[in-house]
């Protein structure tokens, strides 16, 4: 005969293991509150800030399509990454749409490595100019939908150039009117934690002289130190980060040379697939796992230009590739003939795994077996579906599928997809790329 048994612990069991876990709680909700569901981009173009212009994402498009065409085309390119003939073409179709309508996501106007050091006169008159153009390009609509700057260090001999070149494009856009939505900050060179509460105070004082509700200034730090990685006291300050200003990190991004050179790695070998790069990027995934900081991956100085273009397509492509499989959803380009590379590899990476993911998730929410006669069966718990769902999501908010391909592959729309992605969040965070959002592939 079954014995029905009484619980053992009290009610007021049950409220002491509550009051101490309360920490844990407050802990957890207020510093790990996952990712937000909205559009991170796929990459982040990197040009001196007094080159930037309102068509300056238009003519990159253009020169990245003659590119391709002067060598073969965008089909070719596919194929030269290693695609077959059918995904090649299907690829080829949607890069083609985007170096048109939408060629840069994110773009980073350099008043660091890529501007250097012209005197205060011309950087101040530059900062305004920036300030002044970006305004201009978002009235115009030309504006990718990811823009900012990244400005000097805060190491002493730069600190206070680096803040001057922040409060004049700031203030230059805040007398312009409303910051751009997709407005982005980036701290370079970041070597202790304590840098980056300064750069906290300074966007915080910036809202409060401007008028801004608090917390609209999020920045981006550059890993490009190993002093982040690890620091005096044997700790790692980058885990530190999100903890010491909650909610002001918008991304950490890893800088390939910077970080390689200071650990006198030899010209030659710097790279991003380098085993002292997978190290620190390993360190900065564990150490905003959960927060909501994205990770960006750092670049390639290897340019497609001249004999090297092939070479350096497979490279860049390869690459790219690489660091999608690995978790970073980001990267860096330097040249409009990166662009090409760039998209063919990130909407193959999507697409080839578009079929899969979609069915399982068909099958989770329907709550049924995936069988792949190839594996067995496959019976997907929450966090895998989670994890499918915001593989498909990345991929209709890039460009690479149509949001008509995922209601016919996986039977679910966007609200939903999002829902499933991210379970914490409302169905209406979701910002796909409206150019991208109800088209099937391009014809």
């Amino acid at each position: 005969m079954a014995v029905s048994p009484t619980p053992a612990l009290s009610a007021a069991d049950i409220a002491h293991i509550d009051s101490r876990l309360a920490a844990t709680d407050e802990l957890l909700e207020r510093n790990y509150p996952g990712d937000d569901g909205s559009r991170q981009p796929v990459h982040t173009v990197y040009v001196p800030a007094d080159r930037f212009t309102p068509s300056l994402a238009a003519d990159w498009g253009a020169q990245a399509l003659a590119t391709a065409a002067a060598h073969g085309g965008l089909t070719r390119l596919g194929q030269l990454l290693g695609q077959d003939t059918g995904l090649a073409a299907a690829v080829a179709a949607r890069v083609e749409t985007k170096l048109e309508r939408e060629p840069i996501e994110d773009l980073r106007l350099d008043f660091e490595d890529g501007y250097g050091h012209r005197g205060d006169g011309a950087e101040d008159a530059d900062a305004v100019a920036a300030a002044n153009a970006v305004a201009a390009a978002v009235a115009a609509g030309t504006a990718p939908p990811f823009i900012g700057i990244r400005f000097k260090c805060f190491e002493a001999p730069s600190r206070a150039r680096g803040l001057r070149t922040l409060d004049l494009f700031v203030s230059g856009l805040a007398t312009a009117g409303e910051l751009p939505d997709g407005l982005i900050l980036t701290l370079p060179k970041v070597s202790t934690v304590a840098q980056v509460q300064a750069m906290a105070y300074a966007v915080s004082r910036l809202e409060e002289v401007h008028s801004l509700p608090a917390g609209r200034l999020r920045f981006e730090v550059q890993v490009e130190t190993p002093q982040l990685i690890l620091g005096p006291e044997g700790t790692s300050p980058v885990a530190q980060l999100p903890h010491a200003v909650p909610g002001r990190i918008s991304g950490l991004h890893y800088g390939t040379y910077d970080y390689s050179a200071s650990l006198q790695i030899s010209a030659e070998y710097q790279s991003m697939e380098h085993p002292v790069a997978d190290f620190a990027k390993e360190i900065m995934q564990l150490a905003v796992a959960g927060t909501g900081i994205r990770l960006s991956d750092g670049s390639t100085n290897i340019i497609p230009v001249g004999e090297n273009m092939e070479t350096a397509w497979k490279l860049h492509g390869r690459l790219v590739r690489r660091s999608l499989e690995r978790g970073f959803y980001q990267g860096w380009d330097l040249h409009p003939a990166q662009l090409p590379s760039r998209f063919a590899a990130t909407y193959a990476f999507y697409r080839e795994g578009l079929p899969a993911a979609a069915a399982r998730l068909r099958n989770y929410v329907e709550r049924t077996e995936y069988v792949e006669q190839t594996e067995g069966g496959v019976m997907d718990e929450p966090a895998t579906a989670h994890a499918l769902a915001a593989f498909v999501l990345r991929g209709v908010q890039c460009g690479a599928v149509g949001a008509d391909e995922l209601q016919a592959l996986a039977g679910v729309g966007m609200p939903q997809l999002t829902a499933l992605a991210h379970p914490r969040l409302a169905p209406s965070t979701s910002k796909p790329n409206p150019d991208f959002q109800s088209q099937s592939a391009p014809k």
